[in-house]
């Protein structure tokens, strides 16, 4: 049987972030996870669904991507799949060639896991490697420490306060209180994840993250954790994620992941203060324009 490259479209996007959850392991490599589309839906659901692509044999979904952004691609393969050759070389010709509509011509690059055959064969037609980010892992099997602030889940009235941080935090206009309004009515939103905030004296949001749970005995997922420049140099960064590694275990997870530039000092800093451990290094692929 050949491999079916597709667009799922919205019903099928449930049947993607389904095999993201199936494919989550911690002792898997750091890979693309259903709270990725979860916090895409911000969008909208048909704007996530348009960017998702599955490759699929004998009707199984065999790997997962989506398109972060025009000219980023980020993709896994369920993990009996990671050295199949038929999938890789699918792969392979599907990202290489702008034709099947997958990325555009030009400099583009493509996440993937550590071990996927994929990478041999990007390697032979000349993809590089972008600059490094640094993968950061907790267990929680034990109790999370108390993060030492009050910390409130945000629900509707709270939408503008964590679009205000996240501009402040990103130095970015884009986020709005849509944002949070349409990511919480995607399809796994009330089931696997979590928003909370820390606020200020006068109600004002401080710090914010969102995590995502895979289902329970799996790894869960920091996306995004931000703090208003207005409050740095106080541990809310380190506080709200504690925050959020507690939700990720009352929701089940056996771990907590994130991945941030590694010329993202602080931000490293930050997730090593909150009991994160760095993993070696990764890069992103690269073709050449």
């Amino acid at each position: 049987m050949t491999i079916a490259p597709g667009t799922p479209g919205p019903e099928g996007t449930r049947g993607a972030m389904d095999a993201l959850r199936e494919w989550q392991d911690d002792g898997a490599p750091m890979q693309l996870h259903p709270g990725d589309l979860g916090w895409n839906h911000r969008f909208g659901t048909a704007e996530t669904a348009a960017v998702v692509r599955t490759w699929s044999r004998g009707g199984r979904i065999l790997a997962v991507g989506m398109q972060d952004s025009p000219t980023v691609f980020r993709m896994t393969a369920a993990p009996d799949a990671f050295r199949d050759e038929e999938l890789a070389r699918q792969l392979a010709e599907d990202l290489s060639r702008p034709e099947r509509g997958v990325l555009p011509a030009g400099r583009v690059s493509v996440e993937a896991p550590l071990g996927l055959l994929l990478h041999d064969l990007l390697t032979e037609r000349g993809w590089g490697l972008d600059e490094p980010w640094t993968p950061l892992f907790r267990d929680l099997a034990a109790p999370v420490e108390d993060p030492g602030v009050p910390v409130e889940v945000i629900g509707p009235e709270r939408a503008q306060g964590f679009a205000e941080v996240l501009r402040s935090a990103f130095d970015t206009l884009r986020p709005s209180a849509a944002y949070w309004h349409a990511m919480s009515a995607g399809p796994s939103y009330h089931r696997d994840a979590r928003c909370l905030g820390v606020f200020d004296r006068r109600g004002g949001a401080a710090a914010v993250v969102t995590v995502w749970s895979a289902g329970p005995g799996r790894p869960g997922l920091v996306e995004p954790m931000g703090v208003h420049a207005d409050h740095r140099g106080r541990g809310l960064g380190r506080a709200i994620t504690l925050a959020g590694a507690a939700a990720l275990r009352e929701l089940g997870s056996s771990s907590v992941r994130v991945c941030t530039p590694s010329s993202n000092a602080g931000g490293v800093a930050t997730y090593r203060a909150a009991g994160f451990a760095a993993q070696p290094e990764i890069g992103d692929r690269v073709r050449p324009a």
